[in-house]
């Protein structure tokens, strides 16, 4: 019997592959980025085929790292970005346009309209946990149906699928047997009921979008179906047994599993979320009430969600966008060549801000320029902004909740990065944990894998899993920390709106 757990971890601009045995030791890991597509400002898609390329060189990788034949494999866990449509023919499997990415913000205007009406914005918010805004699934579908020639007739029809990227995955591992999706993801379209588990007809009707288009709802850890020949390396059998989105995956990866338990991943954009048990919160004023996961045939467990657009991906803007730095390991070497960020911030809104402003108008600033003003500057205060937009979400988390926090547990990739993680502790004056796998994501896909099939009894085997490699404890004046923060205030609020006419 295999010892070994797959996970695939699809994220916004490259595909992760980590390969787990049973004390959560790495034994394989690959990564591959994949091309990001802008047609127009504010437009950002996806190849699904590229992606569906990137992923099977990608398992290969971490296989040959392993030294692994992918049979001897016990299960497949994915997780994935979340809000990210995909659309493609039933019958041939092929896509028919290009993936809209969760950063898109082309359905803006229409989201407005949605907006104008409070009854609407109203129900959406008490069916779903969600605010209207672009971000979300179900207005890209609408766009693709009223836009690409003949797809709603062959959405109607049942001839078109609709999916986020994990349906998409494991439609191609199945080699098209299975359209399924989790209710962590089936959260994040605006088209799915919080309370009662199903697909909302309501919903549904507004947006236009045919139920049959859309797929199944299983749970996010349990076995959904297996891979074929065709679909996993000339492989069947693999039982594919663990689905979540990727701030949920990372949650439950994190080991916070009861109510109150909070993590932030900080990767293209952060996503800090708190566990809030089997029952929602009914005001959640600007955050996001949304399904942590369901586990078997258990009742589903919610969580609540500041989502932050853009952090990690303003280092990449950094290096991609102007050439200012070669890697973003470059930055804390940077940022510490600095006594002081010098009054330079940086309100990395490049494609809108997200909780808890939620401001799709709102566009990148840089303020505080001087002729003394260096790369160093900038790096420090991509870094610095990631922490701000934190704690802007942490404090409107406390004042929903009641609950203050007392330590955040961070992961993703910039948590290798000392700097950051000392200067959100001091930030937010609680400690800041970082685990000793900062890939949760993947890790959190590879636990609900391995528990549907028994290779981790019980969610209390998994917390003893759970070890700690750096704790970061606060040590700035609280004087300093109040004037930094005000003065990112000011800055956040030249940027919202900016795009408006």
């Amino acid at each position: 019997m295999s010892d070994h757990i797959l996970a695939i971890d699809q994220g916004t601009t490259g595909t992760t592959v980590i390969i787990f045995d049973r004390e959560t030791h790495i034994a394989g890991r690959a990564y591959a980025e994949f091309p990001q597509y802008y047609p127009q400002a504010g437009w950002v898609e996806h190849d699904g085929l590229e992606i569906w390329r990137v992923t099977l060189e990608t398992v290969a990788q971490a296989l040959r790292a392993a030294k692994l034949r992918p049979e001897s494999l016990r299960a497949i866990g994915i997780t994935n970005q979340r809000e990210t449509v995909m659309a493609w023919n039933r019958h041939t499997g092929q896509p028919v346009h290009r993936a809209i990415v969760w950063q898109d913000r082309r359905t803006a205007a229409f989201c407005d309209t949605l907006r104008a009406d409070p009854a609407i914005t109203a129900m959406i918010r008490e069916k779903t946990g969600l605010v209207v805004d672009p971000y979300f699934s179900a207005t890209k579908m609408r766009w693709l149906l009223e836009n690409v020639p003949g797809l709603r007739e062959g959405a109607e029809k049942g001839d078109i699928l609709f999916g986020t990227i994990d349906s998409w995955l494991i439609w191609n591992l199945t080699g098209g047997a299975l359209h399924v999706t989790d209710p962590s993801n089936a959260a994040r379209t605006q088209l799915f009921d919080i309370h009662t588990g199903c697909w909302d007809d309501t919903l549904l009707a507004m947006m236009g979008v045919p139920a049959c288009a859309l797929p199944q709802i299983a749970s996010s850890s349990g076995i959904l179906g297996y891979t074929v020949e065709s679909g996993f390396l000339g492989v069947a059998g693999i039982p594919i047994a663990g689905v979540a989105g990727d701030q949920q995956a990372a949650l439950f990866g994190q080991a916070c599993h009861g109510p109150g338990l909070a993590k932030n991943t900080y990767g293209t954009g952060s996503f800090l979320l708190m566990h809030t048990g089997t029952q929602t919160l009914r005001d959640p004023g600007p955050l996001l009430s949304t399904v942590a996961w369901r586990i078997g045939d258990q009742p589903l467990e919610h969580a609540l969600e500041g989502a932050i657009f853009v952090t990690g991906a303003a280092v990449q803007w950094l290096r991609d966008g102007l050439g200012l730095i070669a890697s973003a390991a470059e930055t804390e070497a940077l940022a510490r060549s600095l006594s002081d960020n010098d009054g330079v911030y940086f309100v990395p809104a490049l494609t809108g801000l997200g909780a808890p402003h939620w401001d799709p108008y709102a566009r990148g600033m840089i303020a505080g320029l001087t002729r003394g003003t260096s790369r160093a500057h900038l790096a420090r205060a991509a870094l610095e902004a990631m922490a701000y937009q934190t704690r802007d979400v942490v404090r409107a988390i406390e004042a929903q909740t009641g609950i203050a926090l007392t330590e955040l547990r961070a992961d993703g990739g910039a948590v290798g990065n000392d700097f950051l993680m000392q200067f959100q502790a001091d930030l937010l004056d609680v400690p800041v944990e970082v685990p000793q796998i900062a890939e949760t994501t993947a890790l959190g896909a590879a636990y609900l894998a391995g528990l549907a099939t028994g290779f981790w009894q019980s969610r209390a085997e998994i917390r003893s899993t759970w070890k700690l490699a750096k704790r970061f404890e606060p040590s700035m004046a609280p004087a300093e920390r109040d004037r930094l923060y005000q003065r990112w205030t000011r800055a956040l609020e030249q940027a919202r709106g900016w795009a408006l006419d």
